[in-house]
């Protein structure tokens, strides 16, 4: 995926979506201390930063904050694994990470902007994300627990 390389200053942060940037081992670090990535792997991580448009939130060189979106850059994109690490929260960048998906040139336009959260709603409601039944549409899914670690392909089993 070839994106927009972005990059803002606020305060003591850096916003970059360079992926050059991105240390893979310390975002790993953060999505295992949630509850929807504890068992992520590095080359599913991988895997994932190759095909999603990311953002990282760096002070003095070193991530703090991360966040991806899975899109065709056309009609849908979706919002995931929305981090910042438990020292540095409080600080908007969760905020600045949103703000910078929704003014992001290469997504605009887009139908629709999704996401899930179970614990962060105050985050993405004065954004203008709703919760419920949009225009008739119901939301479906087929739950596959560890379907990523079996697709890991430095896993055997």
């Amino acid at each position: 995926m070839d994106d927009v390389v972005i990059e803002r200053r606020r305060g003591e942060g850096l916003l970059s979506t360079d992926r050059e940037r991105l240390d893979v081992d310390a975002v790993l670090e953060m999505l295992r201390g949630t509850h929807w990535a504890q068992s992520m792997t590095r080359p599913v991580l991988e895997r994932a930063i190759a095909n999603s448009l990311c953002v990282g939130v760096y002070e003095n060189d070193r991530i703090v904050a991360f966040a991806r979106a899975v899109t065709d850059l056309s009609t849908y994109a979706y919002l995931t694994d929305v981090v910042v690490a438990e020292p540095f929260r409080g600080r908007g960048y969760g905020r600045w990470m949103i703000e910078l998906f929704l003014d992001h040139p290469d997504l605009q336009g887009l139908r629709r902007i999704a996401l899930l959260t179970r614990d962060a709603p105050w985050l993405y409601e004065p954004f203008g994300f709703t919760v419920g039944v949009s225009s008739g549409s119901i939301y479906m899914e087929i739950r596959r627990p560890g379907a990523s670690a079996r697709r890991d392909p430095e896993r055997t089993g």
